[in-house]
C-alpha cells in the first residue's frame, strides 16, 4: 500500500501543478502588455509635443515657449501645448489664434500678457474669432477680447496630474486582477476533470499490480 499511496502523491502533485503552470504562462504576456500600457500612456500623455503650421524657427520657438506658459482649455492641469484637438477643440483654435498672432510679428512676452488681459477689438476680424462668433461661442469671443484672467498663465497643477497617473494605475491593476481571476478559473476548470480521471487511472493500475502479486505469490 505504500507503494500506491507514493504513486498517489506524486500524480497529485503534477495534476496540481499543471494547471497554474499553464495560467502563469498565458497571463505573462498580457500582464506585460497592461503593465506595459499602464506606464507608458501617462508618459506620452504629457510628453505629446504640438504641432505648428509656422515654418521659421524663431516663429515655432516663440510658438512652443507661449504654449508652455498656457493652461489648456478644457483640461486645466495640462498646458495648451499638450492638448491636441481629439482633446480639446477649443484649445486647438487657440493655437491657430497664437500662431496668427506670431505671423503678426507679436513677440512671446506680448502674447502671454494679452492672453490674460486681452487683445482688444483688433482681432475680430481673426479667422478664429469669426468662426467663434460664427458657432454662437461669445464667451470664447469674449475672453480673447478682453482676456482670460490670470488663471489661463497659472503653472499646471502636478496635484491633478498625479492623480491622473494614480487613477490609470489602479485601473491597470483592477484590470490586471480580473484577466487573472478569469483566466484561472478558464484553466482550473477542465483540468480538475483531467486530474480526477488520471487519479482513478492510477488507482487502477495499482490494485491490477496488487492483484497479480497476490497471485503470484
Amino acid at each position: 500500500m505504500k507503494f500506491g499511496d507514493q504513486n498517489k502523491t506524486q500524480s497529485t502533485k503534477k495534476t496540481s501543478s499543471y494547471p497554474t503552470n499553464v495560467w502563469f504562462r498565458s497571463l505573462s504576456k498580457s500582464n506585460l502588455l497592461v503593465i506595459g500600457f499602464c506606464f507608458l500612456f501617462p508618459s506620452l500623455l504629457l510628453a505629446q509635443k504640438t504641432t505648428t503650421n509656422l515654418k521659421e524657427e524663431a516663429q515655432i520657438q516663440t510658438f512652443l515657449k507661449v504654449t508652455e506658459n498656457i493652461r489648456c482649455i478644457c483640461l486645466p492641469s495640462l498646458p495648451i501645448q499638450s492638448c491636441s484637438f481629439n482633446m480639446c477643440a477649443a484649445s486647438s483654435y487657440i493655437k491657430t489664434f497664437i500662431e496668427n498672432r506670431i505671423k503678426d510679428g507679436m513677440k512671446e512676452e506680448e502674447i502671454i500678457s494679452k492672453m490674460e488681459n486681452g487683445f482688444g477689438t483688433d482681432v475680430l476680424q481673426d479667422p478664429i474669432v469669426v468662426m467663434f462668433q460664427e458657432n454662437g461661442n461669445q464667451g470664447m469671443v469674449d475672453s480673447i477680447v478682453y482676456g482670460f484672467g490670470p488663471k489661463i498663465l497659472a503653472k499646471p497643477d502636478d496635484t491633478w496630474i498625479n492623480f491622473t497617473l494614480l487613477a490609470l494605475g489602479i485601473l491597470g491593476l483592477f484590470g490586471i486582477y480580473k484577466f487573472g481571476t478569469r483566466k484561472k478559473k478558464e484553466s482550473i476548470t477542465p483540468n480538475t476533470n483531467q486530474t480526477l480521471g488520471d487519479l482513478k487511472s492510477t488507482t487502477e493500475q495499482i490494485k491490477n499490480k496488487i492483484r497479480k502479486f497476490e497471485e503470484e505469490t
